[in-house]
């Protein structure tokens, strides 16, 4: 199994140095006033929702509080807190609570309340000057090309199957779930995702499927199950998810016809394909590639094919501030990635060539996704799970990921679709 933290390091150490110990110190030390005067301007943008902030000063302040949304409650222990959040946004807010200069009794909410007032509380929470160009730069060291394609997955995905068989269900199944109806355990939500996925394929027998960022090989083995006679490749560029899924393909005695291969979509010409399917897989790619993610799709498939697309949003009148800095989740968790600005990705695939059908956002689905995944995560920890080689500060980092991308889509900014692309 590879070790988190010597490959964790480099990427905390690189963005934090630079401006957090120096800048945020220096900061500190300003005249509280002006940190009251940032707590003005985060009021002043809380349209919705309210937090209440009891600071180092011993005020206690509610911000926002004029129309219902997210409640949060947050403990300021330092005001260095403050100056790592107007310094560095989301990424220095993140170091401050590793840090312990801030707390909460629960900050899903905390993270929903930004997230749901993002349009108007703009750039007062987002990384600005020299240390936004700062990891700026260090995110454009991140760029997808195909080197650094599988440089940037290898960072997530292959921090070991015994990892993530800790808290995923048994399906092994990374994206969002769906939950088709109350009280539906993660495994059936999970099912009805893939389910719902297949739906939108038509699939027959002898057809040909392919699916862009296969996983763990949970969509083969339905998509076998549902169709005895397809023939289906998947790509991947993890050697862990290829493993895992070639050993259950074997099992399932689908080997023969399911093949699983180490592979950039950008060099694979196998096709035509009668249909493809992709979960989640092009917020991985950067922004950059969508035109040629969409072309290769639109290339790889037959006239009148069918592309089953599961993507994560973000809200596209915000896209240009998040997409011209880095926050925490490409800074820390998904190098190279970018969230799609569903408006423009749209207008892409209707100019290379595919009609846009049946789209359906499941945005909170997510949500509960990602709480159930948090319970599972810290279940295993407090049952001593984990293996060693994951410490305690990649065990904080990974709760932050998951409460931070719950609140985020408990807040609406974020959200995620699914839609069917017709090859014209």
């Amino acid at each position: 199994m590879n070790a988190p933290g010597p490959r964790a390091a480099p990427r905390l150490h690189a963005v934090d140095s630079l401006f957090a110990r120096t800048g945020a110190s220096l900061m500190a030390r300003l005249p509280v006033r002006l940190f009251h005067e940032l707590l003005d301007r985060i009021d002043a943008g809380l349209a919705t929702g309210s937090l209440e902030g009891h600071l180092p000063d011993g005020c206690v302040r509610l911000l926002g509080g004029r129309a219902e949304g997210p409640a949060c409650v947050v403990h300021l222990h330092s005001w260095r807190a403050l100056a790592r959040l107007a310094l560095s946004g989301s990424v220095g807010w993140y170091r401050a609570w590793v840090k312990g200069e801030w707390s909460s009794p629960d900050p899903v909410p905390l993270f929903a309340l930004f997230m749901a007032n993002a349009r108007t509380l703009g750039g007062t929470a987002r990384a600005r000057g020299l240390p936004r160009l700062a990891i700026r730069l260090w995110h454009g060291l991140n760029r997808n090309s195909r080197k650094g394609a599988r440089r940037n997955i290898a960072y997530h995905y292959d921090l070991g199957n015994a990892f993530y068989a800790l808290w995923l269900d048994r399906s092994m199944t990374y994206s969002s779930a769906l939950y088709a109806r109350p009280g539906i355990a993660l495994e059936d939500a999970q099912a009805a995702k893939i389910d719902a996925m297949l739906d939108r394929l038509d699939l027959s027998a002898g057809q040909r499927l392919l699916e862009v960022g296969c996983g763990w090989g949970s969509l083969a083995l339905r998509a076998a199950e549902r169709c005895p006679e397809l023939r289906y490749d998947g790509l991947t560029l993890s050697t862990e998810q290829k493993g895992w899924a070639d050993a259950r393909l074997a099992e399932a005695d689908v080997a023969d016809r399911a093949a699983i291969h180490l592979a950039d979509y950008r060099d694979f010409d196998h096709g035509p394909y009668d249909a493809i399917a992709s979960v989640e897989m092009v917020e991985a790619i950067g922004q950059a590639q969508w035109p040629e993610y969409l072309a290769t799709l639109h290339g790889l498939l037959a006239p009148g094919g069918r592309a089953a697309i599961q993507f994560i949003s973000i809200d596209d009148a915000i896209f240009d501030s998040y997409a011209g800095s880095a926050d925490f989740i490409q800074t820390y968790i998904f190098p190279g990635g970018c969230l799609i600005a569903r408006d423009r990705f749209r207008a892409l695939a209707e100019a290379a060539g595919f009609e846009w059908r049946d789209e359906r956002s499941m945005g909170q689905d997510y949500a509960r996704t990602l709480l159930e995944w948090r319970e599972r995560f810290d279940a295993a920890i407090m049952a001593g799970k984990l293996p060693h080689a994951f410490d305690e500060p990649f065990v904080k980092l990974w709760r932050f990921y998951l409460i931070y991308c719950e609140g985020g889509f408990r807040g609406g900014g974020i959200d995620t679709h699914q839609v069917t692309l017709v090859r014209r």
